[in-house]
């Protein structure tokens, strides 16, 4: 059964069953996979943020597949998709919006800018002034946009997917710490594998692979899926797992910046889309491990110390998942396992590992 057909009979608003949602997210990634070969971990942690809801940064040098991920997702995700190219002189208005003044009915009207569509691609966004950066602050926390004290809605669901090249490349500024918390997570696609890259010489060099795509989903499907996403169970031991990473990263000797409130919130809902591609209808450690680095450490200010030294971000966080006990008090596995899996038993369990194992 292909994605396109899963559950048409089902009332428009109800959540979706757990193993269609996985058929969704599969169709999706198989898709988006004719055009980006041999990236299975970007395309899985991609529809993990859509999944999440979430803001998704894609860092990496020029000639990858930066835009082409982004562009691949939007395709795939039957909604309005709009496309902003940063640039030096780019204004805020450009991404928002604008009232224009209209002569021959002698007011003003609001011409929306790219930001209102369900998937916006941001290309190459640290090529633009912070000024322009920070049009997206409200938009990607609240959903919203306002122009001239006007509140405007946004499509449910918003996506920024956004790329740029590392920083210390010509004509880049950094993104400000405020709009890096808002990036739900950032991944990098890297070099593809030789295979692949003959794979795409032979399949690529002579056409557009975007043009034959087509969505495997419409836009009230995908939002029906997230539903699904926000019953997954998780406990209070999970929970507070969570906070206790937070607080380690928050500790001055490692970071000068640690993990604000927000990226717990962010970190528990993209688990919870995991824990749904696994298969499962409740959150286990094992997710909020593999979510770490991709969702914490884009946030991080290592301190003085470790700057000057060999420790990268990376390397301090994963020294704090190896030191922070999933269990905050001394339990027998068995009740681990009771106390941080679901309270009802029902999906797939998976083993309870600590994160030293």
């Amino acid at each position: 059964m292909s994605a396109d057909h899963i559950n048409d009979l089902a009332p428009a608003d109800a959540a979706l069953e757990l193993h269609e949602v996985q058929l969704l997210a599969q169709a999706g990634m198989q898709a988006m996979s004719t055009v980006l070969e041999g990236k299975a971990e970007a395309l899985r942690m991609a529809w993990t943020i859509v999944l999440a809801e979430g803001h998704l940064l894609i860092e990496d040098v020029p000639g990858v597949g930066k835009t082409l991920l982004a562009k691949a997702l939007g395709k795939v995700v039957g909604g309005t998709v709009k496309r902003v190219q940063f640039t030096p002189d780019l204004l805020p208005s450009d991404v928002v919006g604008v009232n224009m003044f209209n002569q021959e009915q002698h007011r003003f009207e609001f011409r929306p800018g790219p930001v209102f569509a369900s998937i916006v691609i941001g290309d190459e966004i640290n090529r633009a002034s912070p000024k322009t950066q920070s049009a997206l602050l409200e938009c990607m926390a609240e959903r919203q946009a306002s122009i001239d004290g006007v509140t405007h809605e946004l499509p449910n669901p918003f996506m920024v997917v956004a790329t740029q090249n590392p920083v210390d490349m010509e004509g880049t500024y950094s993104l400000p710490e405020a709009q890096r918390d808002r990036f739900m997570a950032k991944i990098s696609i890297g070099y593809p594998a030789q295979d692949a890259e003959t794979d795409l010489l032979a399949n690529h060099a002579g056409k557009d692979p975007l043009k034959s795509m087509q969505p495997v989903c419409s836009i009230d499907k995908l939002r029906r899926a997230i539903q699904t996403v926000h019953s997954v169970t998780a406990t209070d031991a999970l929970r507070d797992y969570i906070v206790r990473l937070l607080a380690a990263t928050r500790d001055p000797s490692r970071f000068s910046l640690g993990a604000s409130p927000r990226a717990g919130i962010h970190l528990l809902r993209a688990s919870r889309a995991r824990a749904v591609l696994e298969g499962r209808d409740f959150v286990l450690p094992d997710d909020v491990q593999a979510l770490a680095q991709p969702v914490l450490a884009h946030r991080l200010i290592p301190s003085r110390d470790r700057q000057s030294g060999a420790s990268s971000v990376h390397t301090t966080l994963q020294e704090i998942l190896a030191s922070v006990p999933v269990s905050a008090e001394r339990r027998s596995p068995e009740l681990a396992v009771a106390q941080l899996a679901t309270p009802t038993g029902r999906g797939r369990r998976a083993p309870i590992r600590s994160a030293g194992e």
